[in-house]
């Protein structure tokens, strides 16, 4: 289904539903990178590493920010993003990520994201460290 994203655009459509999602940043505290993926499970099938989650980064919502799909849903999101910690795995690539990989915060910086996404690292800083994309 296709889609389009819209944030803080004129004339973008008003949203018709809210749906939640969430993300975790996990930190490596021995090197201070960091890993950003969707939750437990979702980070363990995408990267390979297990998490252990260790606290809240933020949470990202706002009727500014809304995806139009082609069936006509309006979507404002409402992700949560959780901090956590590597427990075991090995980084890997899979179906639905083309790479992974430990960066510091300020390496994220350079790397394609949208707008919203972005915050996440960048909120997390405060804590120090790298972080896993």
């Amino acid at each position: 289904m296709a889609r389009r994203d819209y944030e803080d655009a004129p004339g973008a459509p008003a949203a018709n539903s809210l749906v939640p999602a969430a993300s975790v940043v996990a930190v490596d505290e021995a090197t201070g990178r960091v890993l950003v993926r969707v939750l437990v499970r979702e980070t363990l099938e995408e990267t390979g590493i297990e998490v252990v989650v260790t606290g809240i980064a933020g949470t990202y919502t706002s009727p500014r920010r809304v995806m139009a799909y082609d069936d006509g849903e309006v979507r404002q999101g409402f992700p949560a993003c959780l901090l956590g910690r590597p427990a075991g795995g090995v980084l890997r690539t899979a179906d639905e990520s083309s790479e992974v990989g430990w960066f510091t915060p300020e390496e994220t910086d350079g790397l394609p994201m949208v707008a919203s996404v972005r915050k996440r690292p960048t909120d997390r800083r405060g804590g120090g460290g790298p972080v896993a994309l």
